[in-house]
């Protein structure tokens, strides 16, 4: 890694952290969701990043993948668990990290404690050589002495340039993986706790979608949109919302791209015993003999 590398993958976690906390701060009764994935958003980018993938704002028994719609008029309710999870990136270099907030109450200070937890002792232990399933298993009981359970079937995942998913996975409990940290990984850890079943299933369909083929449209408006979404987005993710700036058509557009097989759109992800979750997350690099949080 060189040093125009590292500045941006630093740069890139400061302003996901900052990001983050503007973001986790507008969290309140009766606040629109909308109003806190836009103000996140434009926070990202009048700092000089672009977002990762859209603000994910999952509620409750929903673990991941919910973003608002541009027409979108939920708000926040006494009592909700807020996921904010937050990615930022500079020239391609990321920065991904979230946090949980209970609006209004205090009846799950325990379950919110839970993966913050679980992500302070990963990130005590990690180091170069150490084995992926050791990482796993110290979240696990984490998680665990709260009096919870990871959610199995979500994970961690090594981050590389213009890549936010890439390459290693690392799981929220000790899945026998023996591959060994290397110098120089970027990994984001994110430990979902759960009083549920510990796994998420899919639900309907989100505003989130990525590209997935690039061919041809037939569709005149579809296939203009496709362009201005292989200009704008790239390999990233990108939502409805962004979209409709765009084109004012977007969602009926966005419909048809899914069809083609063109885009692909994350479902919803959903806690199957409808338990309720909660979520940290932090990027780390690892500089040797430590793993030093860039967010």
């Amino acid at each position: 890694m060189n040093q125009y590398e590292l500045d941006c993958i630093l740069k890139a976690g400061a302003i996901t952290r900052e990001a983050r906390q503007l973001g986790a701060g507008m969290i309140a009764e009766g606040v629109s969701l909308l109003s806190v994935a836009e103000e996140t958003e434009a926070c990202i980018r009048k700092k000089g990043a672009k977002p990762a993938f859209p603000v994910n704002i999952s509620i409750n028994q929903i673990a991941a993948h919910y973003t608002p719609a541009s027409n979108d008029k939920s708000i926040f309710r006494r009592g909700d668990v807020v996921k904010l999870d937050v990615g930022a990136h500079v020239n391609g270099y990321m920065g991904d990290t979230a946090v949980t907030v209970e609006v209004g109450t205090r009846n799950w200070t325990s379950l919110i404690e839970a993966p913050s937890k679980a992500l302070s002792m990963a990130i005590e232990m990690i180091s170069e050589g150490v084995p992926v399933s050791a990482i796993g298993g110290t979240i696990e009981r984490g998680i665990g002495s709260n009096g919870f359970v990871p959610i199995r079937n979500l994970a961690g995942h090594e981050i590389k340039h213009n890549n936010l998913h890439s390459g290693l996975s690392v799981s929220n409990y000790d899945d026998g993986n023996d591959t060994k940290i290397t110098k120089g990984m970027l990994l984001a850890i994110e430990p979902f706790a759960t009083n549920g079943a510990g796994e998420v299933d899919n639900a309907k369909p989100g505003n989130i979608f990525i590209l997935q083929k690039d061919r041809e449209i037939k569709d005149a408006g579809a296939n203009r949109l496709f362009k201005m979404i292989k200009e704008e987005f790239g390999s990233l993710a990108f939502c409805e919302r962004w979209c409709t700036a765009l084109d004012p058509k977007a969602p009926v557009h966005l419909r048809t791209l899914v069809r083609y097989g063109a885009l692909y759109s994350y479902p919803i992800l959903t806690e199957v015993r409808g338990g309720m979750v909660s979520q940290t997350e932090h990027t780390i690099l690892i500089n040797g003999s430590r793993a030093q949080v860039t967010t």
